[in-house]
């Protein structure tokens, strides 16, 4: 009896070397999925659509990814230095940067890490990339804003008011495409009949002076250039434009859904989602400089009626057929 189960000794040991085995070898051939991933968030508002879309990819927080969200306080370009090298730091595997000023900054503070812009302008044009269709560098993602985009802006205010002559463009000088609006917007006045006036908002302070500005200067419309600060400020700036009776258009919804007249943008969400699958793209492997940067194919119309009659104005039917009336 001894005798047998010293024999089994050896037979135990090789059986148990087989299972270690295994077991290292499981380990090593686990999919990439069971790697907990770092998404950073580089942004202003809320970037929701984007973790539903992971979530929809199998992207479960707290399982296989984290996010590190880091949004700027106001809408306050000059955090986003700081906040960018934070990402940095934490050594994040992809950053999803929301506007133009996210994207440059991360892009200055990396040239590893795979950027993934949102709501950006035309990327090439502000020499982000080589290319939409091949981007050559750490960049890509979606671009939306451009100066064909504000003309747009401009001939929509006018159709709905046609008495406008005078228009103010709010814009801020520390947005890297603003300045390319200013340049280009002025060409189109004799086409339209409109005088423009360009006014400034760096900071809060400065959007209570430029409406004094437009009630002293009797300004008829109005126009306000999308921008995280105006972002954050849309309730205040739609709510003095109706207290001043100033029609105006600004960009995503939302300022139409805070009490602006008008807006005119690509369905955000959407950006978001398209954001979620270059994530996904880029974590299982593909090179951010060759994945072409997409424009959208649509954009949406919004008319708040309410404050259509708050102002006393009739919007055209025209307009009203091909937008989402806001009530």
């Amino acid at each position: 009896m001894r005798r047998s189960f010293l024999t089994a000794l050896p037979v135990i040991a090789l059986a148990s070397v087989v299972v270690a085995l295994l077991s290292v070898s499981s380990a090593a051939d686990l999919p990439q999925s069971a790697k907990r991933w770092r998404i950073g968030v580089l942004a202003v508002g809320d970037a929701e659509a984007l973790r539903k879309r992971l979530s929809e990819l199998g992207y479960v927080e707290g399982q296989n990814v984290i996010y590190e969200i880091r949004d700027t306080k106001e809408g306050r370009p000059e955090f986003l230095k700081q906040l960018a090298s934070e990402l940095v730091d934490l050594k994040v595997d992809v950053i999803v940067a929301l506007y133009p000023a996210a994207v440059f900054a991360a892009k200055r503070a990396t040239t590893a890490i795979p950027i993934v812009m949102v709501m950006s302008p035309d990327p090439v044009q502000l020499g982000v990339v080589a290319s939409l269709a091949q981007p050559d560098a750490n960049v890509t993602g979606t671009t939306t804003l451009s100066v064909d985009l504000s003309i747009k802006h401009l001939e929509l205010i006018k159709e709905a008011v046609p008495r406008a002559s005078r228009i103010v463009v709010l814009w801020n000088p520390d947005n890297p495409w603003h300045p390319l609006v200013v340049r280009s917007l002025p060409k189109e006045n004799r086409r339209l009949g409109v005088e423009l006036q360009f006014l400034e908002i760096r900071v809060p302070a400065d959007i209570n002076d430029a409406f004094q500005t437009m009630v002293r200067e009797r300004v008829d419309a109005l126009i306000v250039l999308s921008d995280p600060l105006m972002t954050a400020h849309r309730r205040e700036v739609a709510a003095l434009a109706a207290k001043h009776h100033l029609p105006s258009i600004g960009g995503p919804r939302s300022y139409t859904e805070a009490g602006g007249l008008m807006s005119y943008w690509a369905d955000e969400d959407e950006l978001l989602r398209r954001a979620a699958s270059y994530v996904d793209k880029i974590l299982k492997g593909a090179s951010p400089q060759r994945l072409p940067i997409e424009q959208p194919g649509k954009y949406d119309l919004f008319v708040n009626l309410k404050t259509a009659k708050t102002l006393g104005l009739t919007i055209p039917k025209s307009q009203l057929m091909r937008a989402t009336v806001i009530e």
